[in-house]
């Protein structure tokens, strides 16, 4: 890797419950990324049986599930989840994550993935 060389930073952000990142393939070399996906949700005052859950899939295929109770009733709770994805020479890579609720609302899905030379 060329010592000027900037890693890679690619991220996306949405208010609403499905939000989806892809990240280019490189054709000379292989790629390590850390992908962090986080999940907001505002939570009423009165619904003591809200939840949120958010569901991420990488390449079509599901990585990871979590559904939690919404805590903080009148503010905001949310999930987070990271991983480190080897992605090699050729291929995209595509991110999907998805929130699912009932009772809070979804404020604000994102996914970044930034690229890690140290490996």
């Amino acid at each position: 890797m060329a010592a000027l060389a900037k890693p890679e930073l690619w991220r996306t952000e949405v208010g609403d419950a499905v939000a989806v990142l892809t990240v280019p393939g490189a054709l000379q070399r292989v790629r390590m990324f850390d992908i962090d996906v986080s999940l907001w949700v505002r939570v009423p005052e009165d619904n003591a049986e809200a939840w949120h859950e958010l569901t991420l899939e990488i390449d079509g295929k599901q990585r990871w599930r979590r559904r939690i109770a919404s805590s903080c009733p009148g503010q905001t709770d949310g999930l987070d989840y990271h991983c480190r994805l080897v992605l090699e020479a050729g291929p995209a890579l595509r991110i999907r994550a998805v929130a699912g609720t009932r009772g809070s609302v979804v404020q604000r899905l994102q996914i970044e993935a930034r690229e890690d030379f140290q490996g």
